[in-house]
């Protein structure tokens, strides 16, 4: 909201030339909100504001701009103020950065790093691309059991400019293990003459750097905390993952999982970035799928071509058949999947899943049969639309959508269990994918119904 108040007043200040004016704006904000503006500026405006932040407001700032934007003010900039920039990012923001590019583009800026912040950058882009090393930085706190807590804050106030947070400080041994993690509130109300050990409870939560970044996800939010340790194989601190970078890798999941539900292959990039050509691959794909898929409708129809045509009123309800069970499959989905993706069931509960989903779809079949055969029979106390066998359509409808709605709802709650079984994505089970694939068993059952109900009258 801020950045489309001021964007104006500010493109008024660098039309003007007011430098003074505008640094003292710029300078006052929060570098999310100065990348908002610098975002929506041109090429060489964009520069001018950067240019006049202070050092540390810039690199923050930097941070926060969408990796094109990044790519250009780099591309922009000489090299010199390229290498300050990429030094002083934060080694996470950094690595989120240079992961993203192609690889001779990531090795030319890396390139400009000094040794250590090179080292460190290396050592980061080494671990797996969606493991936990990739969001994890280097600059924390750690301490020895063996120091008094006068000590302890004598190393807080020399290093601790340098940290991610002081929220927490790490406890190690002399092999850089991991002993405990205290918060900054504990170490302040300690006595100073105490040592750190007396203190430690040693009951503390970490991450593997080589765990999957949905692993901190997860951990974040059952503990609730603002940022955790990361061991490497034998228990030694390597890092801290805190919680912004945690919050951006839970909006990633979340809207990679609704695009793929969505009936779409996740998109690599925002919408408005993502190429249209990739954009119409991306989506043709399901599409195409789908498509054959609801080919089958077709032939399913056409195989009860003989029934239709001597009960042409069956053909009235198709779509009110199809459409309630592809919806209540796409319910049941829907739950599954998300249940799965927060640990509420897992893939042992499926038997506890088909019972409640048994009840469920019975109950709903239930109340829909019932809506289905009142509206016939409504309908038929003022016309004679559904012939003289009202009452036997009515009641092919109403069995119809108990056992749709029933096999949509076991459907859509079995698939994604299937698919995690299987090792794939159970959001890739998609709304359209469960609802077409209840459409053409549907009306398999609807049409096999009616030739139970119907038969000797109808049909």
């Amino acid at each position: 909201m801020l950045g489309r108040l001021v964007l104006p007043e500010i493109k008024e200040l660098i039309a003007e030339g007011d430098e003074r004016t505008l640094r003292e704006v710029v300078n006052g904000w929060y570098p999310a909100d100065v990348a908002t503006v610098v975002g929506q500026l041109d090429a060489p405006d964009r520069l001018r504001v950067l240019r006049i932040l202070e050092p540390g407001l810039a690199a923050d700032t930097f941070a926060y701009l969408d990796r094109d934007t990044q790519v250009d003010v780099l591309g922009s900039v000489s090299r010199s103020e390229a290498a300050w920039i990429l030094n002083t990012m934060p080694p996470d923001d950094r690595t989120a950065f240079l992961e993203d590019l192609p690889p001779e583009q990531s090795e030319r800026w890396i390139g400009l790093l000094d040794p250590v912040e090179r080292q460190v950058a290396r050592s980061l882009l080494n671990y797996e691309e969606d493991s936990v090393g990739r969001l994890m930085t280097p600059d924390y706190i750690a301490v020895s059991k063996e120091w008094t807590i006068a000590q302890v804050l004598d190393f807080v106030r020399a290093h601790g400019r340098d940290s991610e947070t002081l929220n927490v400080i790490y406890v190690v041994d002399a092999g850089h293990h991991l002993i405990d993690d205290l918060r900054i509130r504990e170490i302040l109300l300690a006595p100073v003459r105490s040592r750190v050990e007396d203190i430690c409870d040693r009951k503390y939560v970490s991450l593997k750097a080589t765990e999957e970044r949905k692993r901190a996800v997860d951990v974040f939010r059952k503990y609730d905390r603002v940022a955790l340790p990361v061991t490497d194989a034998h228990g030694r601190l390597v890092g801290i993952v805190t919680l912004d970078d945690v919050l951006d890798v839970a909006e990633e999941e979340a809207t990679r999982e609704i695009q793929q539900f969505g009936g779409l292959e996740a998109l690599d990039e925002p919408y408005m970035s993502t190429p249209l050509p990739q954009m119409v691959r991306k989506r043709a794909t399901w599409l195409v799928i789908l498509f054959v898929g609801e080919m089958l409708t077709a032939t399913a129809m056409g195989f009860f071509e003989a029934e239709i045509s001597k009960a042409v009123v069956l053909a009235l309800f198709v779509p009110l058949i199809i459409s309630s069970g592809g919806n209540s499959g796409s319910q049941a989905a829907t739950l599954i999947i998300r249940a799965l993706a927060l640990g509420e069931v897992r893939l042992r509960d499926w038997f506890l899943v088909v019972r409640r989903e048994l009840l469920s779809g019975l109950l709903l079949g239930l109340i829909l049969g019932t809506i289905g055969f009142l509206r016939i029979a409504l309908w038929s106390a003022f016309s004679t639309i559904y012939g003289e066998h009202w009452l036997l359509v009515g009641v092919t409808v109403a069995c119809s959508l108990l056992g749709i709605v029933l096999w949509g709802t076991i459907t859509g709650s079995m698939l994604p269990f299937l698919l995690k079984r299987l090792g794939l994505d159970p959001a890739t089970s998609s709304a359209p994918f469960v609802a077409t694939l209840v459409d053409v068993t549907g009306l398999v059952i609807y049409f096999s119904v009616a030739m139970v109900i119907l038969r000797g009258t109808l049909l």
